[in-house]
Parts: C-alpha cells; sequence; structure tokens
C-alpha cells in the first residue's frame, strides 16, 4: 500500500471515528430526554428562569391549593382529608374550613385558571407513541450535571441520589449516600395513579444517626435510629401515653446502640417491635432525644412527582414532573410548635397574607423550620429551578394545615417493617382504615367525597365504582385487608387514561403556565368555583363535617 493509500485510510477512519463519537453523544443525550445542544448553543442553567421572574408573586394566596375551590354543594366533602381536628402537636383544629369558605379577600378569586382552559385540540396532536418515548426519558440525571457545572456554582441542594444505581435489597441508595427509600401509602385524592401523577419518597437522617458511639459508619446503628423514627412518627393520635405505643419494624440489633426498643430487658438481634418510645436515639446521636411527632433536626425528605407509565411494574415513569427537597433546620419545642400554630390561625383571622423568607436558589423557609425546595419541567422537558411564586405555591400544604405530622405527609403512612423499606409499590400494599376508623381509607373517601378526586372529575373511577352514584361498597372493600385485591388495583388507571394524563400534562408543560395551576386534567371540571362567596359551604347542614381525618394508618 502506497504512503497516499495508508494517509488516505487513516484520514477515512478519522473520520468515521468522529462521526460515531458524534452519534453516540446525540444518543446519550436522546436517552437522558435533553436535546442535543447545536453549535454555540450556551450549556443549559436550571436557575436562569428563576432568576429572570425575580421576587415577583401575582398570586399572593398561592400556598391555596386548585382543591379549595371545589364546588361541595353541600354533598361531596374532600375538605376532611386535610382540615380535621386537632391531631397531637399540631393544634391548627380547622375542621372549620370544611363548614365554611373563609378566603381572604385576595383568595376570594380562584386564580388557578388552568382549570378551566380546554387543552383538547393541544392533546389531539400528541400520539401515544409520543407519550411513551417523552416519560421514559430520564430529566433527572441531566439535571445534577447541569447544577454541578453551572459558571458560579449552586448554592441550592444539588441532588446526590444517584437513581441510576439504584437501591439495594434493603432500600439503601447503593450510591453511599445515605437516602433509603420508603414505601408508603399514598395520601388521598391528588396523588392517586388514577388522577394523573405516581411519586416517591425517600429520606435521609443527619450524619451522626449513621455512625456507631465511636463515630464509625454503622448501617446497624442507621436502621436502629431509622426504626426508632418509624415508632415516634406514627403512634396513633388517640394513644396518649405514648409508652403504651407499638410498631412494628424492620428487625434490629438491640445490642448495636445499646437501646431496648422490645422493653424485655434484653438487648437482642432481630427484634421486629418497638414497645414504647426510647428516650433518645443511639450511637453517635445518643445525645439526641426522642419526639413523639417530631423529626430530629438535620432529616431530609427527597420527594419526585412522575408521569404514570402503564408498562411499569410500579407505574413509575423515569421522567419526572417534579423533585422536591426539604429538610428540618431548626427544631422547636412542642408548646413553641403549638404557638406558631396558634399565630397561623390569628394570620387568618386578620386577612394577613402568607410570607416566606427565603429564594429559589435556597429555598422557603416555614414558621416551623423547614426548607423546601423544588424543580420542575421546562418547556422542552428539562427540570429546572422553580420560581418565587412557583416555591410560595408548595409551602401551603407544608404549613398550616391540620393533619400534618411535624409538615410531612408520606413518613407517617409508611409500610410497618423491612415491606416498607424499598422504592415506592402499590402492589400489595392493602387499603387499611386511617387511625380511629372503622372503613378502609379509599372507601371512606369515596363515601364521603362522592367521587375518587376532589372535583369528582374522574370519570373511570365513577363508572367503575359508583353504579347509580352511589359506591360499590363491596367492590371497594376487594382492595382492603384480607380482600383478593390491592392498592394497585384499586388505584391503577386504564392504559388510555394514563396516556391521556400524560398528554393532558404535556400541554400544560409546553405552556409553562404552572402559576396558574399544574393540576394533570383531561378536561375541564365542572365541580370548581371560579370564585368564592365567604359562607357556607353547606356541608354543617347536611350533616357531612368530619374532625377525624388522619395521616396514621391501623396498619394491624
Amino acid at each position: 500500500m502506497s504512503l497516499m493509500s495508508k494517509g488516505g485510510a487513516r484520514a477515512a477512519l478519522g473520520v468515521l471515528l468522529a462521526l460515531g463519537s458524534l452519534l453516540a453523544s446525540a444518543a446519550v443525550w436522546r436517552q437522558r430526554g435533553t436535546s442535543t445542544p447545536s453549535q454555540g448553543e450556551p450549556p443549559f442553567d436550571p436557575l436562569a428562569q428563576a432568576l429572570a421572574s425575580g421576587s415577583t408573586v401575582a398570586n399572593r394566596e398561592a400556598p391555596i391549593p386548585s382543591m379549595c375551590y371545589t364546588k361541595t354543594e353541600g354533598v361531596s366533602n374532600p375538605c376532611w382529608t386535610c382540615h380535621t381536628g386537632g391531631v397531637g402537636f399540631n393544634t391548627m383544629d380547622d375542621e372549620s374550613l370544611q363548614a365554611e369558605y373563609a378566603f381572604s379577600d385576595v383568595g376570594l378569586l380562584n386564580q388557578w385558571s388552568n382549570l378551566f382552559t380546554d387543552r383538547s385540540e393541544a392533546m389531539k396532536a400528541i400520539s401515544d407513541d409520543e407519550v411513551l418515548r417523552y416519560i421514559r426519558e430520564d430529566n433527572y440525571a441531566p439535571l445534577r450535571e447541569s447544577l454541578m457545572r453551572r459558571p458560579g456554582g449552586f448554592k441550592g441542594w444539588v441532588p446526590d441520589l444517584d437513581l441510576s444505581r439504584g437501591f439495594d435489597a434493603e432500600g439503601f441508595a447503593k450510591d453511599g449516600s445515605g437516602w433509603r427509600a420508603v414505601r408508603y401509602k399514598p395520601f388521598l385524592g391528588t396523588f392517586w395513579p388514577t388522577n394523573g401523577s405516581t411519586d416517591d419518597v425517600f429520606i435521609r437522617l443527619p450524619d451522626a444517626f449513621r455512625r456507631d458511639a465511636g463515630g464509625q459508619p454503622s448501617r446497624e446503628v442507621y436502621r436502629l435510629n431509622l426504626a426508632i423514627l418509624e415508632a415516634a412518627m406514627t403512634v396513633d393520635p388517640a394513644q396518649l401515653d405514648a409508652a403504651k405505643s407499638r410498631r412494628r419494624v424492620e428487625p434490629v440489633d438491640e445490642r448495636a446502640g445499646g437501646v431496648d426498643l422490645d422493653g424485655d430487658g434484653v438487648l437482642s438481634r432481630g427484634v421486629e417491635v418497638v414497645r414504647g418510645l426510647p428516650t433518645h436515639y443511639a450511637g453517635a446521636a445518643a445525645k439526641v432525644p426522642v419526639r413523639r411527632d417530631f423529626y430530629p433536626r438535620g432529616v431530609e425528605f427527597l420527594h419526585t412527582v412522575r408521569y404514570v407509565d402503564p408498562d411499569a411494574p410500579a407505574l413509575l415513569s423515569a421522567r419526572m414532573k417534579e423533585v422536591r427537597y426539604s429538610r428540618k433546620d431548626e427544631e422547636y419545642a412542642g408548646d413553641q410548635v403549638m404557638a406558631f400554630y396558634g399565630a397561623e390561625q390569628e394570620k387568618k383571622m386578620r386577612n394577613r397574607l402568607p410570607a416566606f423568607p427565603g429564594t429559589p436558589e435556597l429555598g422557603l423557609i416555614n414558621e416551623f423550620g423547614w426548607r423546601l425546595q423544588g424543580f420542575i419541567e421546562d418547556a422542552k422537558g428539562r427540570l429546572r429551578v422553580q420560581t418565587m411564586e412557583e416555591h410560595v405555591f408548595c409551602m401551603g400544604c407544608h404549613t398550616n394545615l391540620g393533619v400534618t405530622v411535624d409538615q410531612t405527609f408520606g413518613f407517617p403512612r409508611k409500610v410497618p417493617g423491612r415491606e416498607g423499606w424499598r422504592h415506592q409499590d402499590l402492589r400489595g400494599i392493602a387499603d387499611v382504615p386511617q387511625a380511629g376508623h372503622a372503613k378502609p381509607e379509599v372507601l371512606t373517601y369515596f363515601e364521603r367525597v362522592k367521587g375518587g378526586d376532589e372535583f369528582r372529575a374522574n370519570e373511570e373511577l365513577l363508572t367503575r365504582f359508583f353504579a347509580d352514584g352511589k359506591v360499590d361498597e363491596a367492590s371497594v372493600r376487594r382492595a382492603a385487608a384480607g380482600g383478593d385485591k390491592d392498592l394497585a388495583w384499586l388505584l391503577t388507571p386504564s392504559r388510555e387514561r394514563a396516556l391521556a394524563l400524560g398528554r393532558a400534562y404535556m400541554a400544560l408543560v409546553r405552556e409553562q403556565g404552572f402559576t396558574k395551576g399544574r393540576d394533570t386534567l383531561v378536561a375541564p371540571p365542572t365541580n370548581v368555583l371560579p370564585s368564592v362567596e365567604n359562607g357556607s359551604t353547606g356541608l354543617e347542614d347536611a350533616g357531612l363535617i368530619f374532625e377525624d381525618g388522619r395521616l396514621h394508618l391501623a396498619w394491624e
């Protein structure tokens, strides 16, 4: 072969290698759910949209969720799920909001105008295949990369859970980050897959809770402390004496932390019951007191909201609608917490509008010491930092609701024992009652709401379980404990509905009008008020006020 032919061969090989590299790069971008950047296009900045919007909060009552504008018409009460009588140290005691509309002057106008927008034409333009391709793209890993390489850095929380590496058999993240997956019964209504979203929750305790008394990393001590926390956050509100409480937990080794959890006077391995509550946590956290209904300072939660993938075993899509992070920065005494609730009630009576310190980059802080930060899709499906107003939307449900336990929803609803320490999956979870209730929780919701969502707009559930307008109790009870079905059967949408819900939210994402609402709806609901006149909801006259709403569940 001549020198020229060898040179030509090398040149051709170089072209092929370059072309292969380019194609591989494009494939990686497609897999990550991010469009291939064009030449000269600056790197995506997840903070740019939040910075551009500044501190503007057009809707000063953004903390009021859209569900509060439902038409109760004296027959449907979805309000009981959030607004209830005092529960432990949560003394918000806001069940009166079931009986009357009590909005501020600003809140009288329903500013969630997306509820009234017909997106049927936009939805028709999105095929089933396009929905499936879209929801199966990963937009979480690119968010991590974009934040880490952002010029000038990012001062807020950077997602440090590597989901691509997965979790071990005990639910611990394989990346060594300390995050652990929690399996739980989803909160009522909006967070059911049949209503458009799936979600999952992860918890991480501070470093000291993951070390033994000598300061060395210890999974046994970490598991022990998580078992103690599980027991502390799930005590039945009706049990006034926590010393008489009982919680089934994963098998733990009491000897690892020198804590007698089952109260038998002997430190043993394989203990699966916590009787009462120990005075302190274990290991390097031995000086931290255990407090019923309160998390220790520094606890973190990661909550992702996703599309419904009809072909995924647990329905969780790869693509995320939102990534929500919270950390407890401050811990207050019980009397201080009750004083905060009193102050919240006074603010409402004085018609004072809510305000929260913080920034989109650092997150917003509520009165109870929690810092919340959120990410949401941009018009191209990339996760970006929420704007100030979008952050304010998140604060209402995690600040002043009567039903929350230390401002949280998911962890107090954890499946007991080892079955509650793995990635979220509704299969095998029974529809157990709320604490103090006789009937299964979903059945109770159906009976009180007269539908499968707050707006009674889920036609599929109405067709399945509301023959002649009445709940088919026998069918719903099939998912109860001892029945032949489970929550997955009860709350999974049909493939057709799952894809329609995906199309509806994709259309909303492309509009980027989240300050007008982020509800996933196939069509505008009819049972929603465009504006409100304060006064009776009609529910009290109908005898439909319930003071027994609880996050806590009667698992056994």
